[in-house]
């Protein structure tokens, strides 16, 4: 069986993705959660199954085989399931999902360091410069021609559910937590991705939470 080591479901938006992952390949597997940065966090880090990982979540054990990137292993699960699960088959389509799961992987660093994952609150809008705002803006305009191009019938991305929305996954909390206006094709598909039985999991799993972590709190939020 495979065993996935995530942290905290409330703010880890890499383990929200490799969760997703092996959710999304049908596979078995032992789910651990490391909770981050408590007080014995540093000595959790060198434990055997984190190690090799240099203390990264998700990590991913195969038997004696670890992954600890969530592109990593989203495409070492695709793998193991006959590519049959994350990625569209029309050539067209796999390269825009491959481009902008890329995209997602290395880029949005303004929205990253603006609006940090926190399934626990939706906080009051806010200006968030301008930098963030063109991140939002492509991103929706990305989402936006997936749709269009692909989409189909289907609610998601590419259709149906795959390594896309995976990617883009915790950038729709991302939205939500931080009251980040969007148009309605935008919103419609953070709709559609936040009612899939797999996220629905994710966050009723956060939701009963205990563990807060101060650094990743907002200051003005109310407990």
């Amino acid at each position: 069986m495979l065993k996935l080591i995530i942290g905290n479901k409330v703010y880890s938006s890499w383990s929200l993705r490799g969760w997703l992952a092996v959710k999304q390949s049908g596979l078995l597997f032992e789910e651990v959660m490391a909770p981050m940065f408590g007080e014995d966090w540093e000595d959790r880090k060198t434990q055997p199954d984190l190690a090799p990982s240099g203390g990264k979540v998700p990590t991913l054990w195969d038997g004696d085989i670890v992954l600890w990137d969530s592109m990593a292993i989203i495409d070492y699960l695709d793998s193991l399931t006959g590519h049959q699960y994350f990625w569209p088959s029309d050539k067209a389509a796999l390269a825009l999902a491959r481009s902008m799961c890329a995209e997602m992987h290395s880029g949005y660093q303004p929205l990253r360091q603006a609006c940090g994952m926190n399934t626990r609150h939706v906080l009051p809008p806010r200006d968030l410069g301008p930098d963030v705002a063109a991140n939002v803006s492509r991103i929706c305009a990305l989402w936006a021609q997936a749709r269009d191009r692909f989409g189909g019938d289907g609610p998601y991305l590419f259709g149906s559910f795959g390594a896309a929305d995976i990617m883009f996954a915790p950038v729709v909390t991302r939205f939500v937590t931080h009251a980040i206006d969007v148009p309605t094709p935008a919103r419609d598909y953070m709709d559609a991705v936040l009612a899939h039985p797999f996220m629905r999991a994710w966050l009723a799993d956060a939701a009963a939470e205990s563990w807060v972590i101060p650094r990743l709190e907002p200051i003005d939020a109310s407990a």
